[in-house]
């Protein structure tokens, strides 16, 4: 039996933000933030201002740090069962919602801890005492719509996804004036992670035809705009908002790969941003994966227009798509590029190459991956080698 879920309800498009008038009749908001770019664009002032109008009593929880710790989850929801909101909203990158989902559940469940819910689909049922409204500020990791919450424990330098449909938001609005705040280093960080989100959801174990659709159409959105977003065309990145939330669809219910796997674990080890991680990983997980997914990624350039005779000739014609993605972003294409020292990097590859392997994104990847493949895809992303399947 198979599974699809999404928010309850989407907003998008210009000014959609003001939808968070729908919330009239709840008692208590608490909003979870980054802080800076949404205070300084006047983001939060606007959402608290809608909140007030309709007779919330609103509370802020500001200063989410990019790949939130277990620290600032538990003290989020100390607050939280201080407060007693009826309603979280979290505006932001997807390091304040990822954080503001791990809050929810602390909130409504405080005998659980970390460790009680970092396995997959471990979390209990949530909505006893408040729904969740995710606002993203980027456009990338679609957490907006996904039952996924990425949390780093830093004692152990190691990213945790955790994973469960309950946390999977009630409501996403997508508000194109938002994403036109972003960089475009962070346009192109958070692009290649949708299109990886897209690429990894198309082949993962877990495909149907209701995720296909989605992640085809994402890829097509992404390729049509993620170089002229960059370039800083209004129009693109709207587009490139709609396009990675299509990806966020796709992959909540297909699920991932080892693309992510090793991203987590090499994020949290060489203080490399996660869209970049996927960027430089994704030429060489599909050149692994092409053993058992070639006629899939060979579909995928067909849809693309790239050239090839044969389903090898068009996945190399996407790898190098991908490639030459990187290039115009100025994005490095190895991880030595990237600034990770040799030395350090043979002194954790045995570490990260365990750790990814117990990834949950590991177990629906389309092709069975061990702790020495891993080490191989990972030397072949440092030194910038063809990946020998």
């Amino acid at each position: 039996m198979g599974r699809f879920t999404l928010p309850r309800d989407l907003y998008f498009g210009k000014g959609a933000i003001d939808e968070l008038k729908n919330l009239k009749g709840y008692k208590k908001a608490i909003i979870v933030t980054g802080g800076s770019s949404m205070k300084k664009y006047g983001f939060l002032d606007r959402v608290e201002k809608i909140l007030k109008d309709i007779n919330l009593d609103v509370e802020i929880f500001d200063g989410v740090e990019p790949d939130p710790s277990v620290d600032t989850v538990m003290k989020g929801a100390e607050m939280f069962r201080k407060f007693e909101p009826d309603v979280i909203i979290s505006i932001g990158g997807g390091s304040a919602i990822d954080a503001a989902k791990a809050m929810w559940v602390f909130y409504e469940h405080p005998e659980k801890t970390f460790d009680d819910i970092k396995d997959p689909f471990t979390i209990p049922k949530l909505r006893n005492k408040a729904i969740f409204v995710a606002i993203p500020s980027t456009s990338g990791t679609a957490t907006e719509v996904t039952a996924f919450s990425v949390i780093t424990d830093y004692t152990q330098k190691i990213k945790y996804p955790l994973a469960d449909y309950e946390i999977t938001p009630d409501i996403a609005i997508l508000d194109s004036d938002i994403p036109q705040t972003m960089t475009p280093r962070l346009i192109a960080h958070t692009g290649m992670d949708a299109l990886t989100h897209a690429i990894e959801a198309y082949v993962a174990s877990n495909k149907s035809y209701f995720t296909d659709p989605l992640a085809k159409q994402a890829i097509e959105l992404i390729y049509d705009n993620i170089i002229d977003s960059y370039n800083g065309n209004v129009e693109a990145r709207g587009d490139m908002h709609i396009a990675q939330c299509l990806a966020g669809m796709a992959f909540s219910n297909a699920l991932l790969g080892i693309t992510h796997s090793l991203a987590h674990k090499i994020g949290a080890q060489y203080n490399i941003p996660h869209g970049c991680c996927n960027a430089i990983l994704l030429p060489y997980v599909i050149e692994f994966n092409s053993k058992v997914s070639l006629s899939r990624y060979a579909g995928l350039a067909c849809m693309l227009g790239l050239p090839g005779k044969t389903e090898k000739q068009l996945t190399h014609s996407l790898i190098e798509s991908i490639v030459d993605l990187n290039i115009k972003l100025n994005i490095p294409l190895t991880l030595k590029d990237a600034g990770v020292e040799k030395d350090t990097f043979k002194s954790t590859l045995d570490y990260i190459a365990e750790n990814a392997v117990l990834d949950p994104c590991t177990a629906s990847n389309p092709r069975e991956t061990l702790k020495d493949d891993m080490k191989k895809i990972l030397e072949c992303a440092y030194n910038g080698k063809q990946v020998v399947i």
